[in-house]
């Protein structure tokens, strides 16, 4: 597109001219520049400028939320400042590598906690864990009809949307299978904001928990080989279960090895409360990344659509909370996050922080993506969801 003359005023998106551009450097006052001119400068940075605006937005989110004492910053800050700057059509870009790298930090505290005290409750989880293949089957039989009957997505698409696997799981075995890529991510990116946003609400007042659990002792208290050996098992799990093709390496293999370690006496405590800290940074900036280039209708489609299952799912959950303190197969609060619809890592944040059986939370999170991602493809071959040609 060519630059705009001066005897005419540009179009809205039009690239700005070099008289604009020089005012905006020279600190013109933001409303002589046109917004479309704006726009297209924010479109001009390239991948480690936008990292750069990301990271600076959500750093500004966890001041702000830490200011207004609001619980969990460091997760909803980046969070929120993230989603609301994606919407508004802000160019970001998460940080790759280094946020996956983050959850590592996840899977150690989550190995950390399985001790040998931990296995000797194992057969007390039996009995809720049961219940795993249950709520998966009812899910499925209310979620597909939901999103293909109601919502008027193609059965590929719906089928995938249903499921309450991991986001990036359900997203490359719908996109394998032909459905709505954009439709997928959003629904599933939905799915796991909403039950994060209203899990320590329900968490706080609905079973009245307060969520300052201390999350793990600072780095000055925890001995240096501790931290070390921590560091170590995170990356060689991590792209030690990536060589082996693991699902959700980043989390389960540094889990394993943690594990390991922990019953034969090595790991002695959590990681510390610094690195979850940073764990949940990264993770509530992902989240917001995911609706980078939302449009409205996708909003009034995709988005809509999401928010209205997580209802039926959080409704499906409460049931099955309630069978899980019927039978005194767990209390109330391990039996929700258990049952929580949302993603192991956030509901890992959400246990620790509510002080939690971290075992308990997760035994159950980590069966219930098993069981998803492993017959998901299964189901979808018997069902005919065929790619389509």
């Amino acid at each position: 597109m060519g630059r705009q003359s001066n005897e005419k005023p540009p179009e809205p998106g039009a690239e700005p001219s070099t008289l604009e551009l020089d005012a905006m450097r020279d600190g013109a006052p933001r409303s002589n520049v046109p917004v479309g001119a704006k726009r297209q400068i924010l479109s001009g940075l390239n991948t480690w400028q936008r990292r750069v605006l990301t990271l600076t937005l959500a750093i500004l989110g966890t001041a702000l939320l830490s200011a207004l004492n609001m619980p969990l910053p460091f997760l909803f800050g980046p969070l929120f400042a993230c989603i609301i700057a994606a919407v508004a059509g802000v160019p970001l870009k998460g940080v790759g590598q280094v946020a996956v790298g983050a959850r590592t930090i996840l899977g150690v505290a989550i190995g950390a906690a399985i001790t040998p005290a931990v296995l000797h409750e194992l057969p007390r989880m039996m009995a809720s864990v049961a219940l795993i293949p249950i709520y998966i089957s009812v899910i499925g039989l209310i979620g597909v009809p939901y999103f293909y009957k109601v919502c008027k997505f193609d059965f590929v698409t719906s089928y995938y949307a249903a499921m309450p696997g991991g986001l990036q799981d359900m997203v490359i075995f719908g996109t394998e299978a032909g459905g709505d890529v954009r439709a997928l991510a959003l629904i599933h990116a939905t799915r796991v904001l909403i039950i994060v946003t209203l899990a320590p609400i329900i968490m706080i007042y609905g079973f009245d928990v307060a969520l300052d659990n201390p999350i793990g002792a600072p780095a000055s208290e925890l001995p240096l080989w501790q931290m070390g050996l921590m560091v170590l098992l995170a990356v060689v799990g991590w792209k030690g279960g990536e060589r082996l093709g693991l699902f959700g390496a980043s989390i389960l293999g540094p889990l394993i090895l943690t594990a390991a370690f922990s019953l034969m006496g090595f790991i002695h405590s959590r990681p510390p409360a610094e690195a979850i800290l940073v764990a949940q940074f990264f993770i509530g900036m992902g989240i917001g990344v995911n609706y980078v280039g939302v449009t409205l209708p996708e909003i009034r489609r995709d988005v809509v659509a999401g928010f209205v299952y997580v209802l039926i799912l959080a409704a499906l959950a409460a049931v099955f909370t309630e069978a899980v303190v019927y039978f005194e197969a767990g209390h109330a609060v391990e039996g929700f996050l258990a049952f929580a619809p949302g993603g192991q890592a956030e509901m890992t944040v959400l246990a620790i922080v509510a002080g939690a059986d971290l075992g308990f939370v997760i035994m159950h999170h980590v069966i219930r993506v098993l069981f998803v991602i492993t017959g998901a493809p299964l189901v979808a071959r018997l069902l005919k969801v065929r790619p389509k040609t």
